[in-house]
């Protein structure tokens, strides 16, 4: 339980083992956690990001110490007392962690690379239907890498995020994208300038990348949310959410308005709806059942999702990987009215 990840001397975020895994802290325990450091240093935390740090790591100690440790401890802004810990400071830490690739995300890396690994998450990644094995099932659960219940998912939005980013770490290297060129004049993001670019090269080089991936069942997705990493990474943000038998991927791109990205650290509060941020759906799915169907089944999806994210702007993107099958009759873009809104429909 959670009375291993013993809280050492200090600070309230110190969690003894590195190990890859501990029992899980509760909801109530995140709290009582968060509420230590409050005592002990009279910081607050705003109660968005008292939700964030639960909805963010769902309890895993080890990241729920991490975090809390990057904003409140290591960097300058969050060493001031006097100010509470906001969401952005949260999100501003996250994205170091992920980026330094620290200790316990590392092994984590490293482990996507076994077999056991593989052959549950790349189904997760594609959002195929298939049966997964209870061996290998088991041996993921056990590191902590997808949640205990089902129908499987990947434990906490963090691991999410790191997955898909370390699987398409050699493409994103690869990719050389100039983010002024999707920038429009207003500083907001041209996402239909951005996918048409992408279709191009998708059509054109999709062979040679995907051949790269060892994860070859969820290539499309993973060399698309590369594409996209590359452009956001200079100011934007991706939420991913994908899983087992959802027959989808939902990207959610998040890109603040008019180019108030200012300088690296200014806050931009990601969480709040509406607050300076454009928010753009991607919907990704593999043509299965026909055309006709796969686009009526995902503009559903689409328009489901948008609602959820609170925004007009969504795109369907369709990816064909049926042999023998000219590009002519796989690449297309059109506009559909789903509920009101519009959807952009892409085939790759």
């Amino acid at each position: 339980g959670s009375e291993n990840a013993a809280i050492a001397g200090g600070s309230a975020f110190n969690v003894r083992a590195e190990s890859l895994r501990i029992g899980d802290f509760s909801q109530a325990e995140v709290r009582a956690l968060l509420a230590q450091h409050t005592e002990e240093t009279g910081q607050a935390f705003t109660p968005e990001a008292l939700e964030s740090v639960w909805t963010q790591t769902r309890g895993q100690p080890w990241l729920v110490n991490a975090l809390c440790r990057r904003a409140c401890f290591d960097v300058e802004a969050g060493r001031d007392r006097s100010r509470s810990i906001t969401v952005a400071d949260l999100f501003d830490a996250r994205e170091h962690l992920i980026r330094s690739r620290v200790v316990h995300l590392d092994q984590l890396a490293d482990k996507l690379r076994e077999d056991r690994v593989r052959r549950v998450i790349e189904p997760l990644l594609s959002g195929i239907e298939c049966a997964l094995a209870d061996r290998d099932l088991g041996y993921v659960r056990d590191l902590g890498l997808i949640a205990r219940d089902n129908p499987p998912r990947i434990a906490n939005p963090i691991y999410a995020e790191v997955v898909p980013r370390e699987l398409n770490s050699g493409a994103q290297a690869g990719l050389v994208q100039d983010s002024a060129w999707y920038v429009d004049a207003g500083g907001g993001l041209d996402m239909p300038k951005l996918l048409g670019a992408f279709q191009g090269f998708f059509r054109e080089h999709s062979e040679h990348w995907l051949g790269r991936f060892d994860y070859a069942e969820a290539g499309p997705q993973l060399l698309l949310q590369s594409f996209l990493q590359r452009v956001v990474n200079s100011g934007g943000r991706i939420e991913r959410e994908y899983g087992l038998g959802r027959g989808r991927t939902d990207l959610l791109v998040l890109w603040p308005r008019g180019g108030e990205r200012a300088a690296p650290g200014a806050a931009v509060e990601w969480a709040v709806p509406g607050a300076g941020v454009d928010r753009h759906v991607i919907e990704c799915k593999v043509l299965h059942k026909g055309l006709e169907r796969t686009i009526r089944e995902g503009l559903e999806q689409t328009a489901a999702y948008m609602d959820r994210c609170g925004t007009d702007a969504g795109h369907l993107v369709i990816f064909d990987r049926s042999e023998g099958k000219r590009w002519e009759e796989k690449v297309f873009r059109h506009n559909e009215a789903v509920e009101g809104r519009t959807v952009t429909v892409w085939g790759m």
